[in-house]
């Protein structure tokens, strides 16, 4: 990109955008990602011991979510976003160098550190430098190619981490990843950040209190960003955990073993293809998108109680679905803050989304032991379907809407 196209504003905004792209990419091209697990198995550790590390994960999220929200609204965003894969990156290095329960503890403690910091910092930094030139009308599209492109790294890693660690053992895809992290931290030194006088808080005790009363007033006291924040994790919570489930359901199904990766893949390719098709809903009012909930959730229900392999391409369609769902509803909330503390509400929500994930996984173990994946599955498209209801009902015609 040359630099007299970056002096227009549709060249900033693409400048911008393709940054946002290749920081994406990095970030989520983990070559451990397939094989954490197993590196934790061959250190000895129990499926006690693992599940207490999701947990840490978990709690980790919860814990720093909000507080790196409101950091990101004092600091600088773009910092914050170097930040974060250097502190993944350090969790990575310490695990395959000293793989050991407390390592693997202190490494998911970072890790989930990390992507608190991304978290509410890297939707805000879009959205502000996107409405300084003029082209909030354009979040959704960006946000959902973005979305997209992580999914991509994700089946991307996944398809290189096999060779990678026949070469090189845990070791290797290890030094990879961070070296994966080390390139996502150095592409987002060249976000452009912008930030309005007088809004930017001071660093101080008394700054990052302030700004924390400003996210938590405005949550409260705006009727439209509280509806939207709310929205945020009751569309995107209960699917996005159930991904985790997928492998699960497929062997459920009947799906030879060898094959699972594929059912993976494929539900993996709904995903990324949800995040490319958002932009053809940001004009929609409260009835369409209470509609695309509702298609969602009967794709989703008719998927997993069918019980053949062929299902999963309703299930696929389904997470297509949700994922539009989530995007479009992640630039309804950025559309409706107006206060100064942009990541501090938008925080709020991935707090909301992370318990929801928790509330999910525990929910999901207490029903494992009473029914199979396939009820369980068919079970949680119940919910899309109420929450349509409920839209559709409410004739919230802005509660999605995204203005062009």
């Amino acid at each position: 990109m040359t630099a007299s196209s970056l002096r227009v504003p549709g060249g900033r905004a693409k400048h911008l955008a393709a940054t946002l792209y290749a920081y994406t990419f990095l970030d989520e091209f983990v070559l451990l990602y397939p094989f954490y697990t197993l590196l934790f198995v061959d250190t000895g550790l129990s499926t006690a011991e693992i599940s207490s590390l999701l947990v840490i994960w978990s709690l980790t999220s919860v814990v720093m979510e909000v507080p790196s929200g409101v950091w990101a609204d004092t600091v600088s965003r773009r910092g914050l976003l170097a930040l974060a894969p250097l502190v993944a990156a350090f969790g990575f290095g310490l695990w395959v160098a000293a793989p050991s329960y407390w390592v693997f503890a202190a490494g998911f403690v970072l890790w989930g550190t990390s992507g608190a910091l991304q978290s509410g910092a890297l939707e805000a930094l879009v959205y502000t430098e996107l409405d300084r030139l003029g082209a909030a009308g354009r979040y959704a599209a960006i946000m959902g190619r973005a979305r997209a492109i992580g999914t991509g790294a994700v089946m991307a890693s996944m398809a290189v981490a096999a060779p990678v660690f026949a070469f090189g053992g845990y070791r290797l895809v290890g030094a990879g990843s961070v070296l994966a992290c080390l390139l996502a931290a150095a592409v987002a030194l060249t976000f452009p950040e912008h930030r309005v006088p007088g809004r930017r808080g001071k660093t101080s005790r008394g700054g990052y209190a302030a700004t924390l009363r400003a996210g938590l007033r405005e949550a409260r006291a705006d009727r439209t960003t509280r509806r939207a924040l709310l929205l945020v994790p009751a569309v995107t919570a209960l699917w996005g955990s159930l991904e985790e489930y997928v492998p699960l359901l497929a062997a459920g199904a009947g799906v030879a073993t060898q094959a699972v990766p594929l059912v993976v893949l494929l539900v993996s390719a709904g995903v990324a293809v949800g995040g490319v098709l958002a932009v053809t809903g940001r004009s929609f009012t409260g009835g369409e998108f209470a509609a695309l909930l509702a298609f969602g959730a009967l794709a989703l229900g008719a998927g997993a109680v069918s019980g053949v392999a062929a299902g999963f391409v309703a299930v696929a369609v389904a997470f297509c679905a949700f994922q539009m769902a989530g995007v479009l509803a992640d630039a309804r909330l950025q559309e409706s803050i107006t206060g100064p503390a942009r990541a501090t509400v938008t925080s709020l929500a991935g707090l909301g989304t992370e318990v929801g994930a928790i509330l999910v996984y525990g929910g999901y173990a207490a029903a494992s032991a009473l029914t199979d994946h396939a009820t369980i599955f068919t079970a949680a498209a119940v919910p899309y379907a109420l929450l349509a209801l409920v839209l559709f009902l409410g004739g919230s015609r802005s509660a999605v809407r995204e203005p062009g």
